[in-house]
């Protein structure tokens, strides 16, 4: 580990709550054969480590790729967020070295937040103006997080008002197993539906008697209460 990554987990550490961190083992669920078995939480609150990544603005990539083979929680969420911030302010080849490094390094991204605070700001970027086929890819991974961080990843092209690649990634996942992809497809698909309702109700009409429960109450959680009635109610 770099001594810069070394002295940011030294102040991470001295950051720690240990009541918080217990409370954060639970919300993650970290325990025996759950989604985030055997993760170590310090208990620190994210608007503290956004302070942290701002004070070590000075890091580069090494530092961040250091940290985030931490193996406590909120160091690898804060050299994603390092990540991010240095992914933003470097040139094109800078940017293909990040979006590479994490998929290299994703087995460390493991969890909801961490992929949640990182794969549109780095992958979905840099996808953005190139071939995306990759992502399908990654949807069909038997690794949940390489699916979270695939159609997390086209919240990206959401944004500049491009749906189909999120509409292909929701087709693929559509029966997926893991409660985590039910919420972040149905998250993606209300996200679609903020900027073109025709075009989230489109599939959703298509797909929703066999969408789980919890990707539709997602999805539609944004719809007049007469018309989310009708989809939970299959009177569509």
């Amino acid at each position: 580990m770099s001594k810069l990554a070394d002295q940011i987990l030294h102040d991470l550490i001295e950051l720690g709550d240990p009541v918080r961190a217990q409370h954060s083992q639970r919300f993650f669920k970290t325990g025996r054969g759950e989604y985030g078995e055997g993760d170590i939480f310090l208990g620190i609150r994210v608007p503290k480590l956004r302070a942290l990544v701002k004070k070590y603005r000075s890091a580069t990539r090494q530092d961040a790729l250091d940290l985030l083979i931490s193996r406590q929680h909120e160091a690898r969420l804060t050299a994603l967020f390092l990540l991010v911030d240095i992914y933003n302010h470097a040139d094109g080849s800078g940017k293909k070295l990040i979006y590479q490094d994490y998929l290299k390094n994703i087995r460390y991204i493991n969890n909801w937040d961490l992929v949640d605070s990182s794969a549109f700001q780095i992958v979905g970027y840099y996808l953005f103006d190139k071939d995306r086929s990759y992502l399908e890819v990654l949807a069909k991974s038997e690794y949940i997080w390489e699916r979270r961080v695939a159609i997390i990843a086209s919240y990206y092209f959401i944004r500049q008002y491009e749906f189909q690649d999120t509409l292909t990634l929701a087709a693929i996942l559509l029966h997926d197993k893991e409660d985590l992809i039910h919420k972040a497809v149905g998250w993606m698909l209300r996200e679609v539906g903020n900027r073109s309702r025709p075009t989230e109700e489109e599939f959703l009409v298509k797909h929703y008697h066999s969408m789980p429960r919890t990707m539709l109450r997602y999805a539609i959680e944004k719809f007049p209460e007469d018309r989310r009635q009708a989809y939970l109610k299959g009177d569509i």
